[in-house]
Parts: C-alpha cells; structure tokens; sequence
C-alpha cells in the first residue's frame, strides 16, 4: 500500500520508522532484530534511508595516503525488498540526487518497482566529499525538485531514453520538509515556496525533519496551508537518549532544543533516556490530540526507547 492510501484510509493514529542500512560487514539479521522489535507496534511503513559513496582516507605504512571511494551503508533498495515480503511491512526506499545520475535513479526506480516497493522519500542528500566524474553520455538531478519530475515522469511511462511499450510505474513519492528552514535555506518563506515547487510537480505527502517543539511543526503546517500547500504533513520526532546529542543534534540537523528539555537533562544527566521517553511521549500525545496523518520516528536502528515511547499509544 502506498503511503498516502496509509493516512487516506487510517482509522485512528499510525506510527512509521526510519531506519539507515547497517554498517558494510554486517548482516540482514540486524535489519531482522530491528523489525522484529517493531512488529508488535503495527508500523504501518518502515523508511529506509539511502547514502551515496564518500571518499575516505588511509595512511600507509610508507607515509603515503590511499585515498578509497565506497559506500558505509549499501542496501537500500534490497532491504526495502526484505523487510516488505518477509514481514508484510510497506516500505520507502530513499533516493537521492547527491552521488548518483539520473541513470542511476532510474536502474533504482524499476528494481524497487520489480520488488513491489511503490514509495519513495525524494531528497538531495549531504554534499559530497569528492568530485565524482561523471561521464559525459550520463546526467544528474541537481535539486530534490529535479528528482521529483524524473519520478513524475516515470510514473507516466517516460524513461531518459524513448523505449517502444513502456510502460508506467507506480510509485508515491514523498518530500522532505524543514519545520525550522534548511539550513542552506535564507529564509523560511523562500524553503517553503521550494517544497510548493516539488508538490507541484508531483510530490504526494511531506516528511519533516525531526524537531523537539511540536509549536514550530504547528506553525510550518499552517505556514505550508496559506502558501496553497495540502498534501499531508507528517511530523517527524527523534528520541533524545544521550548528553551528548544534546550538541550532536542541534549541529548535524541544525535544530533547536527546547530550553525546558535542555536544562531537565543538564541537570539529570543520568536520567535522560527517562527524560527522553517522557518528552518523547508528550510530544506524540500532543500530535495526536492534533489528528497528524502519522507520527514518524527517526530511530536510527535503535529501538530500546521507541518501544518505552509507542507502547503508552498501542
């Protein structure tokens, strides 16, 4: 099912996961372990994010520096496979623009399509830290937007090349959006005419980044609403577990932190996974009593406080 028939057709609240492929070395099995401690819960999709090659950098011996191009989390496409025929669980796969050619994106497209994956979270992705060539026959998506029309397009049977008897395919394709602006953003209103942009072109449902206020994802909707925005908006939510996120958060995903929440957990620094469950919990009670098409946890394969967060709504 795709995810807009998910909240179209929803009878009282759904909760979906963000999950990012293992580490290279690992094994399905801890894709198995994560969504087995999910099944009990009813997820009613499972988002699996996608990560472009990064170059990274090894002294030798010798005093010299190897320089090696490679992916830390493959999988995207054949965990979505897994997860959705061994645990009947929908899936979405995420494709980027960062890293990948629309060539590649297209390969990606039809082997979800062949799995029986139909959505799909559209996104740019982190800048590269190496100029990936990239061959003169080959093309890229530079914006999320451009992402967004190759997908359109697909889904009206028109591939990159002109093929006799192709046929459409059938995806739901989601956005992201940013509740406190993209952090390249100068403005809230110049993001937000950006996400109208991709809505317009196809785009069914937004996700937001994660956030800590559930005011600021209130006033996004309504900010998305008087800018001609009607597609669902799916709020986001991240557990606060550690002392350290408490920097790590705000500096990778360029958000605030409330001041309640932050001077709670300075000041009982051995009782913030507690902290976090409770404000955790408050938040979810608070977008349900709102009728949010979905509660999204991004939980980074970590499930030991989504389960003490979920089980009070289940």
């Amino acid at each position: 099912m795709k995810v807009i028939d998910h909240i179209n057709n929803r009878n009282g609240p759904l909760f979906s996961f963000e999950i990012v492929p293992p580490p290279r070395g690992r094994t399905v099995q801890d894709i198995f372990d994560i969504i087995n401690a999910l099944v009990p819960f009813k997820p009613s999709w499972i988002d699996v994010t996608a990560h472009s090659a990064s170059a990274y950098y090894n002294e030798r011996a010798d005093g010299t520096v190897q320089r090696r191009i490679y992916k830390k989390r493959p999988g995207t496409i054949g965990i979505c496979g897994i997860i959705q025929n061994r645990f009947n669980i929908d899936t979405v796969g995420h494709l980027l623009c960062n890293g990948f050619t629309k060539e590649e994106t297209e390969d990606a497209l039809i082997e979800l399509n062949f799995l029986g994956v139909h959505n799909i979270l559209s996104i740019r992705g982190d800048g590269l830290n190496y100029k990936k060539n990239i061959a003169k026959d080959r093309s890229v998506n530079l914006y999320a937007s451009d992402l967004v029309s190759q997908m359109s397009n697909i889904k009206r049977g028109l591939y990159l090349d002109e093929l006799s008897l192709a046929r459409p395919l059938d995806f739901c394709v989601g956005v992201a959006g940013y509740p406190e602006k993209h952090f390249e953003s100068p403005s809230l209103k110049q993001d937000i005419f950006y996400l109208k942009k991709k809505v317009e072109l196809g785009a069914e449902y937004i996700m937001t980044q994660m956030f800590f206020d559930n005011q600021k994802y209130f006033d996004f909707v309504t900010i998305c609403r008087s800018e001609g925005i009607t597609v669902p908006i799916i709020p986001g939510i991240k557990i606060l577990k550690t002392k350290n996120q408490l920097q790590s958060i705000p500096s990778n995903f360029y958000i605030d932190l409330p001041d309640e929440l932050v001077e709670e957990a300075m000041g009982n620094p051995d009782h913030i996974p507690a902290i976090g469950i409770r404000w955790a919990q408050k938040q979810v009670e608070e977008l349900l009593k709102a009728d949010v098409p979905d509660v999204h946890f991004y939980i980074m394969n970590d499930t030991e406080l989504v389960v003490d967060v979920i089980k009070k709504f289940r």
